[in-house]
């Protein structure tokens, strides 16, 4: 009998990882509390620590808020920034759990090297907001000015909404719509 087990493979690594991270997202939006989960299983052997958790789900958050407002721009918007609004609006519904993360520990880091990265994090999704709204050129990088109208865009995205009552509202949304939708299912194949 072979005591020592198989060593994992880097695509059992990544699917491990990958898998984690999906459970933690909707943990998050299960959550909204805006606090790591790091006590569900898994995440300690996936993840170093919060800051590798937090660089993922920044990631995640990028991703798709890029995604989402290159979508919104593809219907030839003539509002540029309407559509970046939309766009980080549409992300904010998608992912509640997550940004509700990420703007806590923007706000509270457990480490100043935590701290830093949030940071730097934000002002990289601030310019990204200036740059397709088309408010700062695409090869500035890292700018300061850029980053200050990306502030505002992102201020004008949030007004007047808070990301976990947009998913509060969703998920009474969704509870409505399911009964009904399985209704019609279960009636179609009784059929």
């Amino acid at each position: 009998m072979d005591r020592n087990p198989r060593p994992t493979t880097a695509w059992q690594s990544h699917h491990n990882r990958g898998e984690i991270l999906r459970t933690v997202v909707s943990t998050a939006d299960e959550r909204l509390d805006g606090v790591l989960p790091m006590d569900l299983l898994g995440v300690s052997a996936v993840f170093r620590d919060e800051l590798d958790l937090l660089g993922a789900l920044s990631l995640k958050w990028h991703t798709r808020l890029a995604a989402r407002i290159e979508r919104e721009l593809t219907h030839g918007p003539t509002d540029l920034d309407a559509a970046v609004i939309a766009g980080w609006r549409s992300t904010a519904r998608e992912l509640p759990g997550v940004r509700l993360i990420l703007d806590h520990y923007i706000d509270h880091p457990t480490t100043p090297e935590m701290g830093e990265a949030m940071l730097r994090s934000q002002a990289k999704e601030r310019v990204l907001l200036a740059v397709l709204a088309g408010k700062a050129p695409a090869d500035l990088g890292l700018n300061d000015d850029a980053a200050r109208v990306g502030a505002l865009i992102e201020e004008r995205a949030r007004a007047g909404r808070t990301v976990a009552a947009d998913a509060r509202e969703l998920r009474r949304h969704r509870a409505d719509v399911r009964p009904g939708l399985i209704s019609r299912l279960m009636a179609a194949l009784a059929a």
